[in-house]
């Protein structure tokens, strides 16, 4: 018989691609996370894993063993949901990891909402960048993602995940008051390749953004400086620091002193916000009101 607890450890270690580091992610330890693995092995007789350079790789059996494990995961999740339904249990609390801007949009309107709606259900918020979020869902330290699409973002139709679209929002060109540009009612962003820029650290699904807008346009963006806070971008491009491509949420209420914004021509380089729970667990009592606030605050989002 195969113990189930043993299948999330080797998802983990298929996730995170060392034992070091998936032992981190559950709070094990690396020999007790090595423990179980050799005893998942001995269960289901067959080498699981195998090393690779630093970190290790599923052998052919272990990947067949991990798609079982999704499936297996996945419906043990639906279970703990229908049970908590059978108890009338919509009552506890829900932990959602979400970027900045997603708090300020549609995570606190939500919190408010459920407030009223589902006073029994607390969410406990964590500030999570990039695609950080994500991981915490994976590794059963988050129950929900707010999280923005990137590369190498798990896919629609991920059988780890179920998402639920929130909002697509386009990026807006911040140049400084004064920049040669700045009178024009459109940017095209070939016009800035000359230029320093200002921009998200790698691993911020908004470098991607900016990365792929620039190749689309015909160059590589020189990224000068950098900050993950949309206000630092925002005052550097003001003090002439250089130019930026800002989500056009992040922009609402702060202070543009000394810059001007302007509408990208063209199709906008766009970034597009979901949520996401581990499969199965979408329809848990506790985390499908927290869908439905999350999705009604999204529909309320301006569009311009």
């Amino acid at each position: 018989m195969i113990d189930p607890r043993r299948l999330r450890i080797l998802r983990a270690v298929a996730d995170h691609r060392t034992v070091t580091a998936a032992a981190a992610a559950l709070y094990l330890t690396p020999s007790a996370v090595s423990q179980q693995l050799a005893a998942l092995e001995q269960e289901t007789g067959h080498a699981l894993l195998t090393r690779s350079g630093r970190g290790v790789r599923l052998t052919a059996a272990g990947e067949i063993l991990l798609s079982h494990a999704h499936a297996v995961l996945a419906q043990l999740e639906r279970a703990e949901a229908e049970l908590a339904a059978y108890a009338g249990g919509a009552a506890g609390e829900v932990t959602v990891a979400a970027f900045a801007t997603g708090i300020a949009e549609v995570l606190a309107p939500a919190i408010r909402d459920l407030a009223g709606r589902s006073p029994r259900i607390r969410v406990r918020v964590r500030d999570s960048e990039g695609d950080e979020s994500l991981t915490l869902v994976l590794d059963g330290e988050a129950d929900m993602a707010l999280a923005v699409e990137y590369r190498g973002a798990p896919r629609e139709g991920d059988v780890r995940l179920a998402r639920v679209p929130l909002y697509a929002e386009p990026f807006d060109a911040v140049l400084p008051d004064g920049h040669p540009l700045s009178h024009h009612p459109h940017i095209e962003l070939a016009g800035l390749a000359a230029d320093d820029w200002i921009g998200p650290y790698p691993g911020n699904p908004c470098h991607d953004v900016v990365l792929l807008a620039c190749e689309q346009a015909g160059f590589e963006p020189l990224l000068v400086h950098s900050s993950d806070d949309f206000r630092a971008v925002v005052a550097l491009a003001g003090a002439g620091a250089g130019v930026a491509l800002v989500p056009r949420s992040a922009l609402r209420g702060m202070e543009l002193k000394d810059t001007v914004v302007r509408p990208v021509e063209g199709p906008a380089p766009t970034r597009r916000v979901f949520a996401a729970v581990r499969r199965g667990a979408e329809l848990h009592p506790l985390i499908r009101p927290v869908l439905e606030a999350l999705a009604g605050a999204a529909a309320g989002l301006p569009t311009g």
